[in-house]
């Protein structure tokens, strides 16, 4: 029960993190390209600030929650006298997974924050470029996502 529960939660995260970042990445960014910049920057802020914070959550529930299935498979294994041995689509899952997160943190906290220094600065022509930089690394973060979901779903 506590496992199924956990794949769950686990599964749920996911479809809200790729979820948020495909529409950030395919649908918000690209609708706000009409905005003057004071615009743009000021609505692209407040609306990653609010995934930003939803997505930390998520992350890290994918990441604890993952640990502990694999961790608790693994310890059945071998409880029942077996050797675990990981296969290589959870190999593949738990590696970029851990990318992912990690890619995430360094948005949030070292690009999120230099637009929220534009914010405050009203610095609009630094805030598109903090802007971009974001966008590209969701971009990257969202197609590693898609990778992890084809090979695990495909093997």
């Amino acid at each position: 029960m506590i496992y199924a529960t956990l794949k769950t939660l686990h599964l749920l995260a996911i479809v809200v993190w790729l979820g948020g970042m495909s529409f950030s990445v395919f649908f918000l960014r690209p609708a706000t390209a009409q905005l003057d910049a004071a615009q743009r920057v000021r609505l692209m802020h407040a609306a990653l600030g609010r995934f930003f914070k939803v997505s930390l959550w998520a992350s890290l529930l994918v990441l604890g929650s993952g640990v502990w299935m694999l961790g608790r498979v693994a310890k059945q294994v071998v409880q029942s006298g077996g050797v675990f041995q990981m296969p290589l689509a959870w190999t593949v899952m738990a590696v970029l997974g851990s990318v992912m997160v990690a890619s995430f943190l360094h948005i949030k906290f070292a690009l999120y924050k230099k637009l929220s220094g534009c914010v405050v600065a009203s610095d609009w022509h630094a805030g598109d470029q903090a802007l971009n930089q974001i966008h590209n690394w969701l971009g990257v973060n969202l197609s590693l996502g898609v990778l992890v979901l084809s090979v695990t779903l495909l093997r």
